[in-house]
């Protein structure tokens, strides 16, 4: 979808060697998100109970609408529910494995984190389950071009909506 962008994410993380800067994340220093945090710089950040932080710069958003799209946030679920309470006209999407079981496979099967933190990320995943309902939507991806169809089909339906007000 064209109109779409999606903002790069800052976050605190190192960097992994297939990653580029500025490409799958804005790659920060403790330090520089700090500095960037007192600033003002994020529409929202989270700090994961293993001590990363990750967030969306404002610079972002205004980049993707200087250049005539629309912004599209990959937000953990307190970052969106804050964007949803803060930013006149966010539509929220919530994304879920069919099953906790099924989650839970997929986070082993991509081996980017270590046993401890696969186990901080389920649990977090139990608590963001519970937040679902906040959202404007929820999709089941189960299977993967339907999902992604059910998303567009929403993303096509508010763009048309937000077209028809004056």
């Amino acid at each position: 979808m064209p109109e779409l962008e999606l903002a790069v994410s800052a976050t605190t993380r190192e960097r992994r060697a297939n990653e580029m800067d500025g490409e799958h994340y804005w790659f920060l220093s403790d330090e520089e998100f700090d500095r960037r945090l007192a600033e003002k710089q994020f529409l929202e950040y989270v700090t994961f109970p293993w001590g990363q932080r990750s967030g969306t710069l404002r610079s972002e958003i205004d980049r993707i609408r200087a250049e005539g799209r629309i912004p599209l946030l990959d937000l953990e679920t307190d970052g969106a529910l804050y964007v949803q309470k803060t930013v006149p006209g966010v539509v929220t999407v919530f994304v879920t494995a069919p099953t906790f079981e099924e989650l839970e496979r997929r986070l082993r099967a991509r081996a980017t984190e270590s046993a401890g933190e696969i186990g901080e990320r389920l649990e977090l995943a139990r608590a963001q389950l519970e937040l679902a309902d906040r959202f404007d939507h929820v999709i089941v991806n189960d299977e993967l071009d339907r999902a992604a169809g059910e998303v567009e089909a929403i993303v096509r339906n508010e763009i048309a909506a937000q077209a028809q007000v004056p």
